[in-house]
């Protein structure tokens, strides 16, 4: 939120500081250029201040957008389709997929979209089937938006049609190919956040103008600003508020705004209730007139009850923690005393140990940047967990040095302190394989390496000096390697960025994306008549129930709740388009609910309201055919009989599948259903040849593997190859047995989820099952570390 007011000021800096910058001036038409240039980058530097680093090239594209919108260099039907990208509703014209070993559906999709809706993509189809050699070289390349494309592409595209092409194929590049077109239509100081200077936004302010910190989970910028109090020799009072502390906080605004001192109020979000009657407080301060050395400072967590006017008032700052490996060692290194360092009796093997909790501690933190394939949750592991499990390392060796608990510590510091913020099993898995890794006795002897790259090790000089001077040659960034995860994961949650960044920009637009792609109404109302006829006709429940009258086992139960379930879905899905069509037409009014499915709908999402069955990432295109497929499996069970071969992840509950087919298991040999699991059976067989279905349980296809592919040679988990982020699965027979002793060597536990959330939400959890896989070649940590999972839908 900023304020109009602020804005005006800023502009009215941009037209002195401007002319100061220009020595000579020329025409008229000049000096306007001159001006619209300073300001953007005025307004862009003003922007990223009060923005997250996640948010910074959001700020940047809008505006370079917008820039060439108004100079009319902005074609509204390609920056259209960089946004939404291509969306298929029906397939059945579409030209077959020429190489779909690495050409998958959705950059199908995108290629037979571009050509048949872009004026300059006219035949990009068809020249890249002939030149498909050409094309997977471009696809394969480590930066492809810096490589020339494949013919006479390269000459024949524009910038921002270049950029199209890496959506296209390349997704996991769209965020620096952004980068690249901002760079080159604008300026390069337009990808160049400036780093944070409080002394400069100091000068900025004045003594009526609140300063706020946006702040992250650990970073205090007090110390920051004490320094700075000290630099111009100025008193700063601080107070964290809470419940009790208003009078206290008044109380030194008022002494504060009196005397010249500055006052620092820290963690409104604690205190949001308070905050509206803050606000008139400091009006009536700022209207009496304070001393002119004042400065009030406040430091918030985001909130969505932080009062608006005091806001947009605020000269707002983001406050972030490091990121990178080298940043967040180096910071606790740098917060380490030289005494704290040297209190330990067994000093050598303390200093190991302690730079190996260094290293665990900004793994962990840095490990939330590959999403899902990092943490199922984001957890705000801090300096506290850090300072304990410090004191814990100098506790037990000076306790016994020669017989180190290895056992105690490791449960200490996974289970007790680290682990005490961790909620979900897979990721405790997690961190109790990271802890095995640093703490054992293999870190005590000389040359331990932390990862499979060279760079990463416990030196043999440990003193604070030398470990500072070693970490400050380490890369800026680092290869997923250092954390143990494949190169694979990190393409994986550069998807994820580019995804968040179109749709973030769309929803700011208003789902118009700049002005572009035709009628808005028109194009919902085609998807309207599309949806009615693709959408599959709902399923006879009374003649499915009739002909399975003779059948008592709980798999005709779960099949009639599914059929009750997806009838349920198709029906208030037609109602909803038919109602959507009344309303565009006139007939009716538009209601909210209806006003949400027709933004979705021009977006190409699905519908929330449609997505009560069973959750979905898949754009609109997608999620038809795929609707239609669970209701095809439907019809093949309930009038054929159950299939040989069974979609898990066709079933709106896949829980209940699993659960009947023990529960028939249990009544076939009259044992209890408590005394049965699964036992995972890998079938090195195509569905096409299986005869018959088993005698226990069931087969169970279409299962995906993510971080990890399946060696049928080796009938074993192996690393999965480059640029493939999803393997497909075998047939795995899910067959009930007697429960039995958990083996564990050469064995992976894989979490099977129902989709890429692996929380889900509290209605619906993703977590379906642990699956026993064979770990192969390597231990079954590594797996863990790669958050190695099956999953019934990879959207």
């Amino acid at each position: 939120q900023f304020a109009l007011d602020a804005y005006v000021q800023l502009y009215a800096q941009s037209i002195e500081k401007s002319a100061e910058k220009k020595i000579s001036v020329g025409s008229l038409e000049e000096r306007i250029d001159d001006l619209n240039q300073f300001h953007a980058l005025a307004v862009y530097r003003f922007g990223c201040r009060a923005l997250f680093e996640r948010h910074k090239l959001l700020l940047s594209l809008h505006l370079c957008s917008q820039v060439l919108k108004s100079m009319g260099d902005l074609k509204a039907d390609e920056y259209s389709f960089f946004l939404f990208a291509g969306q298929v509703l029906d397939r059945s014209t579409q030209a077959a997929n020429p190489a779909p070993e690495w050409i998958t559906q959705a950059m199908w999709d995108n290629i037979t979209e571009v050509d048949g809706n872009i004026d300059a993509f006219k035949g990009f189809q068809a020249s890249m089937e002939q030149s498909l050699r050409d094309w997977k070289k471009w696809y394969s390349s480590a930066e492809p938006e810096k490589e020339a494309l494949p013919g006479e592409w390269d000459g024949r595209l524009d910038v921002l049609q270049k950029l199209i092409v890496v959506r296209c194929i390349r997704g996991d590049r769209v965020v620096p190919a952004t980068m690249q077109f901002i760079s080159v239509k604008m300026d390069p100081k337009f990808v160049e956040p400036p780093p944070m200077d409080l002394e400069a936004v100091f000068e900025e302010s004045t003594c009526t103008t609140p300063l706020l910190f946006v702040l992250t989970p650990g970073m205090d910028p007090t110390a920051q600003l004490n320094a700075l109090a000290v630099l111009r020799n100025v008193q700063c009072n601080n107070i964290s508020l809470g419940q009790g502390q208003e009078p206290k906080a008044t109380k030194m605004i008022d002494d504060g705004s009196k005397a010249g001192f500055w006052a620092l109020l820290a963690n409104c979000h604690l205190c949001a209730f308070w905050l509206p009657a803050l606000e008139k407080y400091l009006e009536k301060t700022f209207e009496a007139g304070p001393h002119k050395d004042f400065r009030i400072w406040l430091s918030s967590s985001p909130t969505p009850k932080f009062p608006i006017q005091l806001l947009q008032n605020c000269i707002k700052m983001t406050a972030e923690p490091p990121k990178s490996l080298k940043a967040n060692v180096t910071r606790l290194l740098n917060n380490t005393t030289e005494e704290s360092y040297c209190r330990v009796n067994e000093l050598q093997k303390y200093r190991r140990l302690f730079f190996s909790l260094c290293w665990m501690h900004a793994v962990l933190l840095e490990r939330k940047k590959f999403k899902m394939l990092g943490w199922n949750i984001a957890y705000d592991f801090n300096d506290s967990d850090f300072d304990i499990s410090e004191n814990i390392l100098a506790i037990y060796l000076d306790l016994d040095p020669n017989e180190i608990p290895w056992d105690a510590i490791r449960y200490l510091i996974a289970e007790a302190n680290y682990g005490g913020r961790v909620t979900e099993h897979p990721d405790n898995r997690v961190l109790r394989s990271y802890t095995n890794e640093f703490f054992r006795e293999a870190v005590l002897q000389p040359k331990y390496m932390f990862s499979t790259l060279p760079t990463y090790y416990v030196p043999e000089d440990l003193s604070l000096t030398n470990l500072k001077n070693y970490v400050r040659d380490w890369p800026l960034s680092e290869p997923p390697e250092a954390f143990g995860q494949h190169g694979n994961s990190e393409i994986s949650s550069a998807m994820v960025d580019t995804e968040n960044m179109c749709g973030t920009i769309i929803s700011m637009t208003g789902g118009a994306a700049g002005g572009g792609g035709g009628n808005r109404d028109e194009q919902v109302l085609a998807t309207c008549s599309s949806l009615l006829e693709k959408l599959p006709e709902n399923i006879d429940w009374e003649e499915v129930r009739e002909r399975n009258e003779s059948d008592s086992s709980p798999l005709k139960v779960c099949l009639l709740q599914e059929i009750e379930r997806y009838n349920d879905l198709l029906t208030q899905t037609r109602a909803s388009v038919k109602l959507l069509v009344k309303g565009i037409q006139g007939f009716v009014v538009i209601s909210k609910d209806q006003e949400e499915v027709l933004n979705s709908l021009f977006a190409g999402q699905v519908p929330k309201a449609w997505l009560s069955a069973y959750p979905s990432l898949k754009p609109l295109s997608s999620w038809l055919p795929d609707l239609s497929d669970r209701i095809e499996q439907l019809n093949v069970w309930g009038f054929q009989g159950v299939p040989k071969v069974m979609w898990l992840g066709g079933g709106t509950y896949p829980t209940s599948l699993l659960t009947a087919l023990l529960q028939a298991s249990a009544r076939k040999n009259m044992v209890s259903v408590d005394t049965l699991v699964f036992d995972f059976v890998v079938q090195n067989i195509e569905e096409a040849n299986v005869t018959a279905m088993p005698k226990e349980g069931a087969y169970i296809k279409n299962m995906i593997l993510e971080g990890a592919k399946w060696d049928s040679n080796q009938g074993a988990l192996a690393d999965a190859d480059p640029m493939m982020l999803y393997n497909p699965m075998p047939i795995v027979h899910f067959k009930p047995v007697a429960r039995k002793k958990v083996l564990t060597d050469g064995i992976y536990q894989c979490p099977l989820y129902l989709y890429p959330i692996r929380t889900g939400s509290r209605e619906r959890p993703s977590f379906m099952i642990w699956v026993d896989l064979k770990a192969g070649h390597f231990n079954a940590d590594l797996w863990t570390k790669r958050g190695t999972a099956l999953l019934l839908s990879v959207a």
